[in-house]
């Protein structure tokens, strides 16, 4: 019996092994993205036990499965306007260096695969917008992904939620 060499290289996959997946989810009119790997559940939303002396933008918490978990309500931590919760608005559940924490967002598209050719570098935006949470752009046809290190974003000292992963 003879083999053929070219058969195992027809099963070779397309993707590039760089290639990153993103959460793709919506604040506003904007397109966020946050690593997939990230993510534990996503959750509908629901209301939260609200706790004094809280920042704005931690909703308070809810018992996942007998975890407390603190909400973080996305649209209030970036500025992006006055929150509505409806049908579409979601709860992602993060689990960053052991914690878990759920991330209310307006809405979840979908996962999208990014190759390190369709990620840009963020531009630097002065004092105006603090770029170091960010990993950068994902362009993917004529969409723009606003890619989040949700790492970063969570373990920074104004979120306080988890400590910093750098020590």
């Amino acid at each position: 019996m003879q083999t053929n060499t070219l058969d195992s290289q027809d099963d070779i996959s397309l993707v590039d092994p760089a290639s990153r997946e993103f959460l793709a989810f919506k604040l506003g009119a904007e397109e966020y993205g946050i690593d997939i790997l990230k993510v534990q559940e996503i959750r509908g939303y629901e209301a939260v036990t609200r706790i004094a002396n809280a920042p704005e933008f931690i909703k308070g918490v809810v018992n996942l499965r007998g975890i407390i978990v603190p909400i973080v309500d996305m649209r209030i931590r970036f500025n992006l306007g006055e929150p509505s919760y409806d049908q579409f608005t979601v709860v992602i559940i993060l689990n960053i260096a052991g914690r878990v924490v759920g991330m209310v967002v307006d809405s979840v598209s979908d996962v999208t695969t990014l190759a390190p050719s369709q990620i840009r570098p963020a531009p630097e935006m002065g004092t105006a917008f603090n770029t170091n949470y960010l990993i950068g752009l994902g362009t993917l046809d004529e969409r723009m992904l606003i890619l989040v290190d949700i790492d970063r974003l969570m373990s920074s000292a104004e979120m306080g939620l988890i400590d910093d992963l750098r020590s």
